[in-house]
């Protein structure tokens, strides 16, 4: 079975850490087991909530804008075609400090679940 998905067929909803996302392959919706992907968009001046994920690892890539990634105790900015690391446990959070919206393809294992999103800013 071939499993496809097409971005203007995907309602995007907002997670718990406050960004907007469109999931673009998830055991939601398609065969996927393993992992999911999806893309987070965060406008120009907004930023996510800090949070950590007890059991996904995370992979964010930058395709649009530029954000202030916070991870851990370090700060870092990424621009386009950057790609980061968040392991499982890891408090991060991040700021669009561009004039664009910030858009990031955010590959997840094991998937994305609301219930490993644990908010560290309350």
């Amino acid at each position: 079975m071939i499993e496809h998905s097409r971005y203007d067929h995907i309602q995007p909803y907002v997670t718990r850490d406050g960004s907007l996302i469109r999931e673009l392959m998830h055991p939601g919706q398609q065969e996927v087991r393993n992992q999911s992907l999806a893309e987070a968009s965060v406008p120009p001046g907004c930023a996510t909530r800090l949070h950590r994920h007890g059991e996904t690892e995370e992979l964010y890539h930058v395709t649009a804008g530029r954000g202030r990634m916070t991870l851990g105790e370090a700060s870092l900015v990424l621009e386009v075609g950057d790609t980061v690391l968040i392991p499982p446990g890891t408090s991060h959070r991040i700021e669009n400090i561009g004039e664009e919206t910030l858009r990031i393809l955010c590959c997840c294992s094991p998937p994305y679940r609301h219930e490993d999103t644990e908010l560290l800013d309350l």
